[in-house]
């Protein structure tokens, strides 16, 4: 069995993971027969252009973000959300209403924790695109899919974290205050989707990094297929995780 060691930055990480979530079984399934909603998220913009094989702005197919503070995208500036039936991108208006069991929803997240339950921070009080769509999946059993790098690893318990705090109970904030959700579904790091894309087995070493390289993973990856798995990965950071069609 052949080992290989690879180093991620973040946008090579989103590609690798949009790459991963492609090739989910219940994904591929809902692209032949079914529906995908592709919620707004700057890693779910890479999984749109996966899925839809075309440039995506990653800054505006998003609501909120982290970057040196905590803030959104102001509504005028977000693209629409993306939604396919059978493949074909389709008005996504209405679309959750009309989803079953056998659907997906890709939704992103801002933490995941030791027990791999994924978070996200919600700064809108009625919840935002997380209140409006948790309902809907719980009740019907829609497959959640929720993509995230280890980069948003944390060291204490996402529902333990939700308990705690929400936007009324912060008296200060760098940025907008904000609560959480956890969200329980298919959760897709780099190491869930390197085993996609033909790892037999993937751990990470090491995290963080300086000179741009900063929140970058590095990850061991075992198998027969390394050496492709290797050669995708060099495709990935030649391209520094950029989409071509």
């Amino acid at each position: 069995m052949k080992y290989i060691q690879v180093t991620l930055t973040p946008p090579e990480s989103k590609r690798i993971i949009a790459m991963g979530v492609k090739r989910l079984p219940i994904v591929q399934q809902a692209l032949e027969i079914g529906s995908i909603l592709i919620t707004l998220g700057t890693t779910n913009a890479y999984v749109a252009e996966e899925l839809t094989g075309r440039k995506i702005d990653h800054m505006r197919y998003a609501a909120g973000y982290v970057d040196e503070i905590t803030t959104v995208v102001p509504q005028e500036k977000r693209l629409p959300v993306i939604a396919l039936r059978n493949g074909k991108q389709v008005d996504a208006k209405g679309i959750l209403g009309d989803m079953t069991s056998q659907d997906v929803i890709i939704k992103g997240a801002n933490a995941i924790d030791p027990h791999n339950v994924a978070g996200v921070m919600m700064a809108n009080p009625a919840g935002g695109t997380t209140g409006d769509m948790l309902g809907s999946v719980m009740a019907k059993g829609i497959n959640l899919v929720i993509p995230v790098g280890l980069e948003k690893s944390i060291p204490y318990s996402v529902t333990d974290i939700a308990k705690r705090i929400g936007i009324q109970r912060c008296s200060k904030a760098t940025g907008l205050p904000v609560g959480m959700m956890p969200l329980f579904g298919t959760v897709v790091t780099e190491v869930g989707a390197l085993a996609l894309l033909g790892a037999e087995d993937v751990f990470p070493l090491s995290a963080g990094g300086i000179n741009g390289g900063e929140g970058s993973v590095t990850l061991c990856v075992l198998g027969d297929r390394a050496d492709e798995i290797f050669e995708i990965v060099q495709k990935v950071k030649e391209k520094k995780g950029s989409f071509e069609s």
